[in-house]
């Protein structure tokens, strides 16, 4: 859809319109039109109150704006990859591809819940009920190879990842009801109301090149080295194994207040690892500059003390300010073992957290009790309000009474690894849907068969978790089989949903949306690809999704939040497991890092090498 000559205006009119007629849904504006909304434009949008930063604002809090430019940062990656897309579901894409090729049109302040900065559209207009968005791209706009972010990019990247990309693109922008192309540089698109995230959820698409590639093209996986906005290009590919990118000295946006501070290695690269162990030696001997870390063994034991160079190798907590988010082996509803919530409500029932945390993670784990945990959006030890009621009282069977009165808890142990008074409510539960225990085995009364379900894993890396888990199933007759599948194999089944039980995490942030569709909507239960790997379909769950979504006022959107909590929990979809107090981080004393942390934690980003400072 580019157009490399610049015609009259009368035939850059007839050849968008044309355009448009062919790509956009029933309703779309087919032909350009002056923008009347008279709405005053915006550098930035939040998805509740008003930003923080004013329109001349010139960095961010969590960046030194002074850091120097130089070095390169070595990050080790567990796994593998074999394609440079990472907007479609077909293969395991390489990291780092979205945070440092593919630019948005806004970007994230990452202070603040949900707010959005001017970026590749340099401001925005919004009307009050939020039905619509207009973009203004910056006139400095560019891809890496020269050529200018226009109109035509954008509209581009909007039908092509509506119509091609991942799941949760395709939900996202087949919301759009109408794609006006105003002037080169203008974009406006249009919303049914009822949304208010969806012009937020507009703003972080990313933007791709039209003059390079077609429908056809993106489709494919690819190991030919794209073309973003980005501030890196990449430098060198070693298909599986390894990943370098470097800096674009000329990067467009350089110079934006909400880039300052942010992107300061010459160099990224990334090496890839089979195996934890090694990535971990590979860490200490210096190979690896940064390592997060979430195993609380390797955090007290496993890194000790070492020196290179002049550089030490050190540990350090980080405050976050977002949600733990839910950690948890969900159950795939979809399977009939797991159809009853009898049954998955017993096997909760049997981790036993105290004893794994005591013996597997010295103790350092919280369990988690919400799938908001760590936040005032968690219904935990809070009691449903007046406005909670009224969002589910039109479903009275699908919260349990203890949960919604805020009593509710996972169940608990002593940590003896006889866990006789959980197992008693267990065998009960199963007993209501119809198995009994005999010779040792839980046996279903109709089929004859025993409770059995395999645990699938992508790697040996929570293996004693899954055994330990596994061995207290047998205990009351359950057989729970542990199987361990390669990387790729892993992610081909998950995307089918070919599984019995996984782990898995969903994180969480302070300004839940859109993306909880794509993890609980019952529309999306059987589509592939999405991250509702439970396989919920619980009308309930839609309506406070979808009173989450209209919620104006921060306290209708904490009730709905609340409320969705509830339902979740309810459910017995997920055997929540645990997490961590704060964000672990080793790394080497060569890398420097800003005095703030933003509230989303530490961010690469941000960082820079100790050896720039001097040249």
């Amino acid at each position: 859809m580019r157009f490399k000559n610049r015609l009259s205006q009368s035939i850059l009119t007839a050849f968008v319109a044309l355009a448009l007629f062919k790509a956009t849904p029933a309703g779309a504006e087919t032909v350009p039109a002056v923008d009347a909304s008279g709405h005053t434009s915006q550098h930035a949008i939040a998805m509740h109150g008003k930003p923080l930063l004013p329109a001349d604002f010139s960095n961010a809090a969590y960046v030194n704006p002074d850091a120097p430019k130089g070095g390169t940062v070595h990050i080790g990656i567990m796994g593998s990859f074999d394609t440079l897309n990472p907007l479609i579901i077909k293969g395991q894409p390489a990291a780092g591809l979205r945070d440092f090729l593919y630019e948005s049109l806004l970007t994230r302040g990452l202070d603040e819940p949900f707010t959005l900065y001017g970026h590749i559209a340099e401001r925005i207009e919004v009307p009050d009920d939020r039905s619509a968005i207009t973009f203004h791209l910056h006139p400095r706009a560019r891809f890496s190879d020269g050529h200018q972010i226009d109109a035509d990019d954008v509209l581009f990247s909007w039908m092509t990842l509506r119509d091609h990309g991942r799941p949760n693109h395709r939900a996202y922008y087949k919301k759009v009801t109408k794609a006006v192309r105003l002037s080169d540089r203008s974009v406006r698109f249009e919303f049914e109301p009822g949304d208010r995230e969806l012009p937020l959820i507009m703003g972080l698409m990313p933007v791709l090149p039209s003059h390079l590639l077609d429908e056809e093209q993106f489709q494919k996986t690819t190991l030919v080295p794209p073309v973003g906005s980005g501030p890196y290009t990449i430098d060198r590919v070693d298909p599986g194994r390894s990943l370098a990118y470097k800096r674009n000295p000329e990067w467009w946006a350089r110079d934006l207040p909400i880039t300052r501070g942010r992107f300061n290695f010459d160099k990224v690269k990334y090496q890839y690892y089979r195996d934890d162990a090694a990535m971990l030696e590979a860490f200490k001997s210096g190979k690896i500059d940064l390592r997060v870390e979430d195993d609380p063994g390797r955090w007290a034991e496993g890194y000790g003390e070492h020196s290179q160079k002049g550089y030490k190798l050190v540990r350090q907590e980080f405050d976050i300010g977002l949600p733990a988010g839910m950690n948890a082996l969900a159950f795939n509803t979809r399977r009939r073992v797991f159809a009853d919530p009898r049954v998955r409500e017993a096997i909760i029932q049997l981790l036993d957290f105290k004893w794994i945390n005591r013996n597997l993670y010295h103790g350092l784990y919280k369990r988690t009790q919400s799938f908001f945990e760590r936040s005032d959006l968690s219904s935990f030890q809070r009691p449903a309000d007046a406005k909670e009621k009224a969002l589910l009282e039109n479903f009275p069977d699908q919260v349990a009474q203890e949960i919604m009165d805020g009593t509710y808890k996972m169940p608990e142990t002593d940590g003896s690894g006889r866990n006789r008074r959980n197992w008693r409510k267990a065998i009960k539960l199963l007993g209501q849907s119809g198995y009994e225990l005999k010779d040792g085995r839980l046996i279903n009364t109709s089929t004859g068969k025993q409770l059995a379900f395999e645990i699938l894993a992508g790697s040996t890396k929570n293996e004693r978790l899954f055994l330990a888990f596994s061995r207290d199933l047998a205990k009351i007759g359950i057989d729970a089989r542990v199987r361990v599948v390669d990387t790729a194999q892993y992610q081909s089944r998950i995307k089918a949903y070919d599984y019995d039980m996984i782990q898995t995490r969903w994180p969480s942030s302070l300004s839940p949306g859109n993306e909880q569709i794509f993890r609980w909507s019952s529309d999306l239960a059987d589509r592939e690809g999405t991250f509702n790997f439970a396989g919920v379909k619980n009308p309930a769950a839609d309506a406070m999704i979808k009173a989450m979504l209209v919620a104006r006022e921060p306290e209708d959107f904490v009730a709905a939040v609340r409320a969705l909590d509830r339902v979740l929990l309810s459910g017995h979809y997920v055997v929540p497991l645990f997490h961590l107090p704060k964000q672990w981080i080793g790394y080497w004393t060569r890398l420097r890092q800003p005095d703030k942390t933003s509230l989303f934690g530490y961010q690469l980003d941000t960082w820079w090498d100790a050896k720039a400072e001097t040249q």
